[in-house]
């Protein structure tokens, strides 16, 4: 057996920072989406993901991985923007056993009006603590972590849960807006 490497006191603060700054910025952008815009962050995320698809539609499966949640959670998000009426779930034409998400009017209305306060949040919890090197020093960062741990690709295109592989990570927008990263 491996002998344990203990985290060093530069690493154990590292650690103890990450955690501390992801749950309280978590926390913050939580409390404005359902403050000002009646929406969990999982379901602002699944109205972005579904703004930057072609014709505001993308599969189940396809949004759980985008998403990094289990495809319970996902059905469990996306039936409660059903009701509301901000999503609406369709067959797939090309898969019979394929289920679409797509954005309706309303959703994309909603995604609208709760953007601008979003960013703000993300802004003021995050973005505007830093200085800009900081920001490129994190978004590289947490960019390789993030491409260490995510699933590989099968050659079907589907996730390989038993590898990792180094992948493009798609940036987030806001919607009706062309600059990466700019919402989520």
């Amino acid at each position: 057996m491996a002998k344990t490497r203990w985290l060093d006191e530069r690493e154990m603060a590292a650690w103890h920072g990450f955690l501390e700054a992801t749950s309280r910025v978590s926390r913050r952008v939580e409390q404005q989406l359902k403050e000002d815009a009646g929406l969990s962050h999982p379901q602002y995320e699944i109205l972005v993901r579904l703004a930057e698809a072609p014709g505001g539609r993308i599969r189940m499966t396809e949004l759980a991985e985008g998403l990094f949640t289990s495809k319970s959670n996902l059905t469990y998000q996306v039936g409660q923007l059903e009701k509301q009426g901000l999503v609406r779930r369709r067959s797939c034409p090309t898969d019979v056993r394929g289920v679409l998400a797509v954005l309706t009017d309303e959703g994309r209305d909603t995604l609208r009006a709760a953007a601008p306060g979003h960013v703000t949040a993300v802004r003021a919890a995050l973005i505007d603590a830093l200085e800009d090197e900081e920001i490129d020093v994190l978004a590289r960062a947490l960019g390789r972590v993030g491409a260490q741990l995510r699933p590989a690709r099968r050659p079907d295109g589907g996730p390989d849960s038993g590898s990792t592989a180094d992948s493009g990570t798609p940036g987030s927008s806001g919607p009706d807006d062309d600059r990466p990263g700019s919402s989520s």
